[in-house]
């Protein structure tokens, strides 16, 4: 049975922070469309290619996952990315949600895969957002310049089905695969995240500086030419 949206699906929270001035100015710049469904699929490229993936960047701290933070930046990875889109939706009226899963082959570099020492990568996020009587899943994670540098079609989102994951790259390889689903949250469960980042990733939690002084980009240009 459906989950109807309740209250806490349109609130603002200190992380979706939907009442912050500068998510609802962008909510209002780009929920265009003549229905709830078109104005998702707006937001949801919007902020898809509006800001880039960058897992270089953790930073685990409320500041750093709130969805202003992402706004301001320009850029996050998986999980702030989806916060800002859940923010961004709730700003424009559409009841929004937060959904992860473990996945493998997850889109990275061979820098990231040898700080993280596994190809299991947690807590991957996404939006759930109510449309037409139902919740239907967004992934805005890996912006479109991305996608093209790694071989992969962007994962589109029409609003009507879920857009969680790429199956296939541009050659038929199995790229991604979900390994656990997590579920559903009205608001980032960012105690547990971090929890369960320490216990996988635990040389990398010591250490996060081992990324960040490195460039994401450069590293995905660099393998990808």
């Amino acid at each position: 049975m459906t989950a109807l949206p309740h209250p806490a699906t349109l609130a603002p929270t200190p992380l979706i922070d939907s009442d912050h001035p500068e998510v609802v100015a962008f909510a209002r710049q780009h929920a265009q469309g003549r229905d709830a469904r078109e104005r998702a699929v707006a937001l949801t490229l919007a902020v898809r290619d509006g800001f880039r993936y960058d897992p270089y960047r953790l930073d685990l701290t409320p500041e750093g996952m709130r969805a202003s933070t992402v706004l301001a930046n320009g850029y996050g990875w998986c999980v702030p990315k989806a916060v800002l889109l859940a923010a961004v939706c709730r700003a424009a009226g559409i009841p929004a949600r937060l959904g992860f899963a473990d996945v493998r082959n997850h889109l990275s570099t061979e820098r990231m895969r040898q700080t993280m020492q596994t190809d299991l990568f947690i807590w991957h996020g996404y939006a759930d957002l109510w449309i037409d009587g139902r919740w239907v899943k967004a992934t805005p994670a890996f912006n479109v310049e991305l996608c093209e540098r790694f071989g992969l079609l962007p994962l589109d989102f029409d609003g009507r089905g879920d857009s969680i994951y790429h199956p296939f790259d541009r050659s038929g390889n199995r790229h991604m695969e979900y390994v656990q689903e997590r579920g559903s949250f009205d608001d980032l469960p960012l105690e547990r995240i971090v929890a369960d980042f320490q216990q996988v990733y635990g040389a990398w939690m010591v250490d996060p500086a081992t990324l960040q002084s490195a460039s994401f980009q450069h590293d995905v240009e660099r393998e990808t030419r």
